[in-house]
């Protein structure tokens, strides 16, 4: 029917989102005038017209989250990294690249560092005469993956070498005094080398080109050069591997002072692992530590490996043959044996080489349906601070219209019924039940969705991922209702300063929501910046999904006697 219209130089109805009714109305009066029939229109009876609904769209946006900058139309929301809490030029640079909205979130940190982030930003903003929306995200029935026994303190230093295994950079390490919050630049020149506290009187008396010796993990005995000293700490030089543990106890070199050791503590600590493999058999379970296959002590039988889940109430619902994703659907298992307290896996989805697994990873499972309330103990509790202090609440994992009438009901109980919504769509249930999600949420004062494309990739099927995306951006515009564009935007350029080219062409796809969202990196700054080039670029070109036609200047043909532009 759409090809048909289009043959006739008639509306195909195919960009009509914002408007439906009232574009079916058109086109319908114009066939009826083609074929010299009466028509009466309708479009009185409809709710949301041609302009009215685009600019209703608009209206909701600028409700939520601030007018939009004058030269683009989509804001830009940027996660605020922990340094924010006490580091205002951090936040300042953030806003002066383009952040609009910053987003707190608050599976990290805690209330102190959350309330520091506000005033920080409120700050900044004020400073820049620029209006910057706060928005808090409750953490939700976030499942993941418990502790794994195997833990250990330890920080490894390795000298760079070339192709034939000689030293062309040493290793380095840098001794801070027990105690400081942080190393100073000074100290610190490069910011990935490691850190590490000793005691203060030892390090005092170190001096420049002096050796410090030290048994290493291995019992592998080790010299490190001191290059440099200051009154927060030293830089120490090694030509050789080393692995330091908080059993480690270095000394300086010479007969005298072999006695005058120190105890190393603030090592960073390596989490116990399960390495996988496809056909491994694992359990997961509801309490304990996990822990890798292993040799029962009694019979010396082998004992599969185990992975414990942070939510235990949800083992009861697997059923045989349900999915089981781990760490954003890097490992892939199927339900082999239930249990209410323990449900045995089969691996089906890793490298050749195999997968590591590791605490604290996401659990996914897109065939079982969860019984599981929105908001939990901790986000009633974390609501109660981020209604003062947030301008837009981000609700996780909203999988029900029952869930959105909670949340607002308990800000309507906290005095804070103007707190803006954000759905996150981020699993299979919320995504097929985002029509009544969205019915419930506009009665609110203002409300969008957040389209969360890594647990919902994972949740939908990669394969999925395109078309369900789409569906969302179409189901919200009909709906008048502001739509974020999120994870893992530029997410490559944040980390390392580099982008790829398809998260560039990603990011152009940005422009058809109101908003995009970036994740924390050391680049930040450029990735800000990068997005904001790219939105005002696209913005000439696409308006949603319409494209705008515009003049291709780069390709124009000139005039006679004029120069191509």
């Amino acid at each position: 029917m759409q090809e048909r219209l289009s043959e006739i130089g008639v509306s195909s109805l195919g960009r009509a989102e914002t408007h439906a009714l009232a574009n079916v109305d058109k086109v319908l009066g114009i066939l009826h005038r083609l074929a010299n029939r009466p028509w009466k229109p309708h479009q009185q009876d409809e709710p949301a017209g041609s302009h009215s609904g685009s600019e209703l769209l608009a209206h909701r946006a600028e409700a939520l989250f601030e007018p939009a900058p004058s030269e683009r139309r989509v804001r830009i929301m940027v996660t605020l990294p922990s340094e924010a809490a006490h580091d205002k030029a951090l936040v300042t640079g953030l806003i002066r690249s383009g952040m609009d909205i910053a987003r707190i979130n608050r599976a990290h940190d805690d209330s102190a560092a959350w309330t520091a982030m506000c005033t920080l930003v409120r700050q900044a903003a004020r400073d820049a005469g620029q209006g910057v929306r706060i928005l808090m995200d409750l953490g939700g029935p976030k499942l993941r993956t418990g502790e794994i026994e195997g833990a250990v303190a330890v920080v490894k230093i390795k000298p760079e070498r070339d192709a034939l295994g000689r030293v062309v950079a040493p290793g380095r390490l840098a001794l801070r005094l027990r105690g400081l919050p942080s190393v100073t630049p000074a100290l610190l020149p490069a910011p990935a080398w490691p850190v590490i506290s000793a005691d203060a009187d030892w390090l005092a008396e170190l001096h420049v080109g002096e050796h410090v010796l030290v048994r290493d993990a291995r019992d592998a005995k080790r010299s490190f050069t001191v290059r440099e000293c200051s009154s927060a700490g030293a830089l120490l030089e090694t030509r050789q591997t080393t692995y330091l543990t908080d059993t480690s106890r270095p000394w300086r070199k010479g007969a005298a002072s072999r006695k005058r050791q120190t105890a190393l503590t603030d090592l960073p600590v390596t989490r116990g692992l399960l390495h996988l493999h496809r056909g491994d058999r694992m359990q997961l379970v509801a309490e304990g530590l996990g822990h890798p296959a292993r040799l029962k002590p009694r019979d010396k039988r082998m004992q599969m490996a185990s992975i414990v889940c942070t939510l235990p109430q949800v083992l009861p619902a697997l059923r045989k043959g349900h999915r089981v994703w781990f760490d954003d659907c890097r490992i892939g298992a199927v339900v082999v044996r239930q249990g209410v307290k323990r449900v045995e896996l089969e691996i089906s989805q890793a490298r050749n080489t195999g997968e590591k697994l590791a605490s604290d990873k996401g659990i996914n499972l897109p065939d079982t349906v969860l019984d599981l309330p929105a908001l939990t103990p901790r986000d009633v509790e974390d609501l109660s601070v981020a209604a003062q202090l947030a301008d837009i609440i981000g609700l996780s994992f909203a999988k029900s219209a029952d869930d959105v009438q909670a949340l607002c009901q308990r800000l309507q109980d906290l005095g804070a019924p103007q707190v803006g919504l954000i759905l996150k769509i981020e699993t299979k249930r919320g995504f097929e039940h985002l029509p009544e999600m969205l019915l419930a949420a506009m009665a609110a004062p203002c409300a969008g969705v957040m389209i969360a494309r890594g647990d919902l990739a994972v949740e939908c099927g990669y394969e999925r991922m395109a078309e369900v995306q789409e569906e969302i951006l179409w189901a919200c515009e009909a709906a008048h209702v502001p739509t974020v564009w999120a994870t893992q935007v530029l997410e490559q350029l944040a980390r390392s300063g580099l982008p790829s080219r398809e998260e560039i062409t990603d990011a152009a796809m940005g422009e058809r929501a109101e908003r995009v969202m970036l994740n924390k990196g050391p680049h930040i700054a450029n990735a800000i910046r990068m997005l904001d080039d790219i939105l005002k670029r696209m913005e000439s070109h696409q308006s949603k999904k319409r494209p705008l036609m515009r003049a291709l200047r780069s390709w124009s043909i000139p005039g006679p006697g004029k120069p191509p532009e």
